[in-house]
């Protein structure tokens, strides 16, 4: 009745709840060794509140946060990426003592045979996952102009999330922009409505081998990280939809039922970035809203439905489901239910 090429998705993506303590210890329960590791306190601001993002390619202790385009710096957050997990340091953003947080993790593993192919740049370190269609590319950006990175997917990635690792904004692509030809981003780290005109990505679709990136516009002859995404059935999806602005929600099908959500208005300003997850609170509505572009607690206002096959918006707010506004999403799965019956089935909400 149904199929996926994952069987298992949380072996490549799975988010994990713990408390804080200021002491090192291990977070386990992963369910796979993760090459991103993103971390945020829900329970209330603790040490700033501020998004910790890790990833093994750049190495344990390496901090950029998706709310802020500040360096990067050298805490003892992560101190270790482990076969379940992480091992974490004292340092209190990520650790706070007697502070709930949330983990996001998603598994690359492969660190070696990229294919280069007609690339201009050629990465320093990387990780990629074929199976789940997600890689991490570590790369020095062109002295000026453009360049061309090899991301390791086999296919043309949908989203690419990546800035250098100096003070910077985040150049976030996604195939779903409303322009269409990736001459357009949004930043993680503002509320800002998709940036028009903006060749961060070479005004050029990414291919099944590189991507482009252009150093006007990440910075140049800088220490750079891309997080690459490519779709998978039964796995993962990106797309947009567009707001009903009505509380009976905005279904959007997936194919899957939703592990985690990521979700941003693409079509106006001021409103914030959005993150679902099934461990917040593990039932329907899920409620525990968190906002990769600022520092705030769990909002708890937003209701969304998570189904065998999809999502349902239950809330009119602006940072979701406004009346004809375009929002983007990168939806990745818990449990598969992709059904055989080809066009059919529809893939955008409707």
């Amino acid at each position: 009745m149904a199929y996926a090429t994952i069987s298992k998705p949380s072996l490549h993506n799975n988010s994990v709840l713990y408390t804080g303590d200021e002491t090192t210890h291990a977070i386990t329960g992963v369910g796979f060794q993760p090459d991103l590791w993103w971390n945020k306190s829900r329970s209330g601001t603790h040490s700033g509140g501020v998004h910790c993002l890790f990833n093994s390619v750049r190495g344990a202790t390496k901090r950029l946060k998706s709310n802020s385009s500040d360096a990067e710096a050298t805490i003892s957050g992560v101190t270790a990426f482990d076969s379940d997990g992480v091992t974490l340091g004292s340092e209190n953003q990520s650790n706070g003592a007697s502070t709930e947080y949330v983990g996001w993790n998603w598994k690359a593993g492969t660190t070696t045979g990229i294919t280069q192919g007609s690339a201009t740049i050629t990465p320093s370190a990387y990780s990629f996952n074929t199976t789940a269609g997600f890689s991490i590319i570590k790369f020095t950006t062109p002295g000026s102009s453009t360049g061309t990175v090899p991301h390791g997917l086999g296919v043309a990635p949908k989203v690419i999330i990546g800035r250098i690792t100096g003070s910077s904004s985040w150049q976030c692509g996604f195939d779903a922009l409303q322009s269409g030809a990736w001459t357009s981003i949004l930043s993680f780290n503002n509320t800002d409505a998709e940036a028009t005109g903006n060749a961060a990505f070479g005004n050029t679709p990414p291919d099944s081998t590189l991507f482009t990136m252009n150093s006007a516009n990440w910075g140049a002859s800088q220490d750079a990280i891309a997080y690459c995404f490519s779709e998978v059935k039964g796995y993962s999806k990106f797309g947009s939809y567009l707001g009903s602005g009505t509380s009976d929600g905005r279904y959007v099908y997936t194919g899957f039922k939703p592990s985690f959500i990521l979700s941003k208005k693409s079509s106006g300003a001021g409103t914030s970035w959005t993150i679902w997850d099934n461990k917040r609170p593990g039932y329907n509505p899920t409620d525990k809203i968190l906002h990769p572009n600022n520092t705030n607690a769990v909002n708890t206002a937003d209701d969304t439905d998570f189904l065998s096959n999809g999502f349902n918006l239950k809330a009119t707010a602006s940072g979701m489901n406004a009346s004809g506004d375009t929002y983007v999403y990168l939806a990745f799965a818990e449990s598969p239910f992709v059904a055989n019956v080809g066009s059919s089935i529809p893939t955008t909400a409707r």
